[in-house]
């Protein structure tokens, strides 16, 4: 594992407080965020012209796709029992402002996901 990539890791359990039942699915969710936004690298640009705002973009790419993957129980307690249901709602919401960022600190780096042009008659 490149030294990116375990920071971006990292990075990622520390947003998301994966425990270990999900650590292999967020090094998968990583390793698919950093594809993800190699390809999206504007031309003549590469993941260390980005600097640090690289692996951060992936690890909350990654926390984020967790999140929209988790939806269910978001917290428990055992002493004085409390449990609390994160709604589809919340976690949505969640993961779209992690992705939110994950753009915000690429976006002097990458190409936008978000824009495309269409054919207009002039």
């Amino acid at each position: 594992m490149s030294g990116t990539q375990e920071t971006a890791l990292t990075l990622a359990r520390e947003l998301s407080g994966a425990g270990e039942a999900e650590e292999a699915l967020l090094e998968l969710l990583c390793q698919a965020a950093e594809q993800q936004w190699e390809k999206r690298l504007r031309p003549g640009m590469t993941t260390e012209d980005c600097g640090k705002a690289f692996p951060c973009a992936v690890a909350f790419t990654a926390a984020a796709d967790l999140a929209a993957a988790r939806g269910g129980v978001s917290g428990f307690t055992a002493g004085s029992v409390s449990v609390r249901i994160r709604g589809a709602a919340e976690s949505c919401a969640l993961a779209e402002s992690l992705r939110r960022t994950a753009e915000r600190l690429m976006a002097p780096f990458a190409v936008p996901d978000d824009f495309c042009f269409r054919g207009v008659r002039g």
